[in-house]
């Protein structure tokens, strides 16, 4: 069995079944929350990979929402909500997810189609349909504080972004911007 490790971006290794890397602190979080940082495991079992996620030094009892993106900083390309990390008293989190998280992460939308509009308040109102667009592979991670309030209350911005389930999250805090926005970490993981 292959196995690599990709730490902090600079090692990337020919692609593998296994992926060990960083994730580092956001721009805009680089004030407010400098010890912030973030490890995620990837092993490949063929139709899917687990990923594993922990995450350090950030506020604690604080929700936050964890997404693979097209490209680790804005404008950010085509993003997927993956799930939710919740810190416990000391500013830890961790989640396993179930997906792929390879090579083959993809969005596509061969055509236009109606959708449901269930969040419909500014600033970030649903698309009552989708562009069409081809395959676009996504090879990135970001997380987000849950809200605006969470952020402000740890001392960062208390902007408004569209990365949690009612569109109305904080800024981004960790990504994988230590590597390539064309190669991010997803792209070396084989299934």
């Amino acid at each position: 069995m292959l196995t690599t490790s990709l730490m902090m971006g600079t090692a990337l290794a020919a692609s593998t079944n296994r992926a060990d890397f960083d994730m580092v602190v956001s721009a805009g979080a680089a004030k407010c929350l400098p010890h912030a940082r973030g490890e995620v495991h990837i092993h490949s079992i063929g139709p899917v990979e687990i990923m594993d996620v922990a995450v350090r030094g950030l506020p604690p009892k604080t929700d936050f929402d964890f997404f693979v993106i097209q490209v680790p900083t804005a404008p950010f390309g085509v993003s997927w909500y993956q799930g939710d990390i919740e810190t416990d008293r000391d500013g830890d989190g961790q989640q396993r997810f179930i997906g792929r998280f390879s090579i083959e992460t993809f969005a596509v939308a061969p055509g236009t189609a109606p959708a449901p509009v269930v969040f419909d308040q500014p600033p970030f109102p649903d698309a009552s349909s989708n562009p069409s667009f081809g395959p676009i592979q996504m090879y990135h991670l970001g997380l987000w504080f849950n809200s605006p309030a969470d952020a402000q209350h740890a001392g960062c911005a208390a902007t408004v972004t569209p990365f949690n389930g009612e569109h109305d999250a904080g800024i981004q805090v960790l990504n994988t911007s230590n590597f390539p926005q064309d190669a991010g970490p997803l792209r070396h993981v084989v299934p």
